[in-house]
């Protein structure tokens, strides 16, 4: 595993936990102490249930209210609520990006099948013998060694050593901005509305969210030529009720919007920013790299345990599109919240009163698996659970759905007779105790694979 960030950590955490060794590289000796990410959504948060530390992340993270809309004055535009959604989790969290690597540093400090070395440098990667050949550096001592390993993953975000070194590169899908990210700190709870604010101003479009405990965060964008020095941060702060916050970081990004042309090469895959960025403005960064390591290690392990190595080209065939599809909604979204002049403030306001603009806003689920070797569908008709994740409810009893599914595949059938060919145990849904995934599966049996996407269906 080279980089050790939330999204290397997660993949180790999740391999081990399927009984693979793995030793995760890193090119800095510590955690990068300022906070980055700061949002998760509930399907994410599943990924680090299956992690093992899903609850921990819950203790230092609060659920976030929701999205507010504001005009160049900051009059409401529009209000877009999160509850509580259907995978047993808050549709949104808030946190502390250094909260969280400490909570899954610490869970892989007590996996016995697992190793972090910081300090660390990726110089090369060789594939032959059927392994993977990394010479690597320890950047204090400059002691260099040949590391041998079944397989390597890249989860060395935007600047990625190992895409570079495999040839990939990345695909523009849409232009790049300059954003000025400023961390706050309070001595006492701010009186604001506790959900993230979008000022949807072309003239200075800025965000400005609670995370955790005591920290916010505020992001400006950044006009061209223009640089940090240039803004009256104070009256900009002002604006938000933050004027009298201390500064703990300011911090110019380049978000972009981009996609690898190549995620796998033999043994070595990409995951994360390495493999994608987006605008920041549907929180679907961290999350996005979750969904990537959760759906691609039980397919490596079980690769490790024999299967064959083609399981691996659904690896991108099924990330890609659902990535691409994520970051193309980032995009329009921060055109039509931050984009054009004064008529296009009038176009916004229409836009936002359509029914359709609020639901998505509203709700955290993302786009379906296309259809491939493990989504068993030739198209989408209307209600069909095919490539989505299955929902989590409260069932009777102590445990959620995920781990009473256990670690690879499952069947939940409704009484029903159960295709020969499915793999896994039987969970009947009329002994879980759960009305609500009763009456989600209807009628039907469904197939779940270990990362709990739904492969297929069947009805009674």
């Amino acid at each position: 595993m080279v980089g050790a960030g939330p999204v290397g950590v997660t993949a180790a955490l999740l391999l081990a936990r399927r009984g693979v060794d793995v030793l995760v590289l890193d090119r800095h000796p510590a955690a990068y102490p300022q906070p980055r990410a700061v949002h998760l959504d509930d399907e994410s948060l599943r990924v680090l249930q299956a992690a093992g530390v899903a609850e921990a992340f819950a203790a230092v993270s609060r659920p976030m209210a929701g999205l507010r809309l504001l005009d160049g004055g900051h009059r409401t535009l529009a209000e877009f609520g999160r509850a509580d959604g259907e995978h047993g989790w808050p549709q949104a969290s808030m946190f502390s990006q250094p909260d969280l690597e400490a909570v899954l540093r610490t869970a892989l400090a007590d996996e016995p099948r697992a190793e972090l070395r910081g300090g660390v440098e990726v110089l090369h990667v060789e594939q032959r013998d059927e392994v993977a050949r990394l010479g690597v550096r320890d950047r204090a001592t400059g002691v260099e060694e040949e590391l041998v390993a079944d397989a390597v993953l890249g989860c060395d975000g935007a600047n990625s050593t190992v895409r570079r070194l495999i040839g990939s590169w990345m695909r523009d899908l849409g232009p790049s901005e300059r954003w000025l990210v400023v961390d706050l700190a309070a001595e006492a709870p701010l009186d604001v509305w506790p959900g993230v604010h979008q000022v949807c101003d072309p003239v200075r479009p800025a965000t400005f969210m609670p995370i955790a405990g005591d920290r916010y965060r505020a992001e400006f964008r950044l006009s061209a030529g223009e640089s940090a020095e240039d803004l009256d941060l104070p009256a900009l702060l002002g604006r938000f009720g933050a004027r009298g916050c201390t500064v703990v970081r300011t911090a110019e990004y380049t978000y972009a919007a981009q996609v690898a042309d190549r995620w796998r090469d033999g043994r070595v895959l990409l995951c994360g920013d390495a493999a994608h960025l987006t605008p920041p403005f549907i929180g679907q960064g961290l999350g996005l790299g979750l969904r990537d390591v959760h759906q691609l290690t039980w397919k490596l392990a079980a690769v490790l345990d024999g299967a064959d190595d083609a399981l691996l080209d659904t690896h991108q065939a099924e990330r890609a599109p659902h990535a691409t599809a994520l970051i193309r909604v980032a995009v329009l979204l921060g055109r039509l919240m931050t984009g054009g002049g004064g008529a296009a403030a009038v176009l916004r306001r229409a836009v936002l009163a359509l029914p359709g603009v609020a639901r998505f806003a509203g709700e955290s689920r993302t786009p379906p698996l296309r259809p491939g070797p493990l989504v068993r569908r030739r198209r989408l008709p209307p209600g069909s659970p095919v490539g989505w994740l299955v929902p989590q409810p409260p069932i009777g009893g102590p445990q959620r759905l995920d781990d009473l599914l256990g670690p690879g595949w499952a069947v939940l059938a409704a009484g029903g007779a159960v295709p020969a060919d499915w793999p896994g145990p039987v969970l009947r849904v009329d002994r879980l105790g759960s009305p609500e995934l009763a009456r989600w599966l209807g009628r039907r049996s469904v197939l779940v694979r270990p990362d709990r996407i739904v492969a297929a269906v069947a009805r009674g």
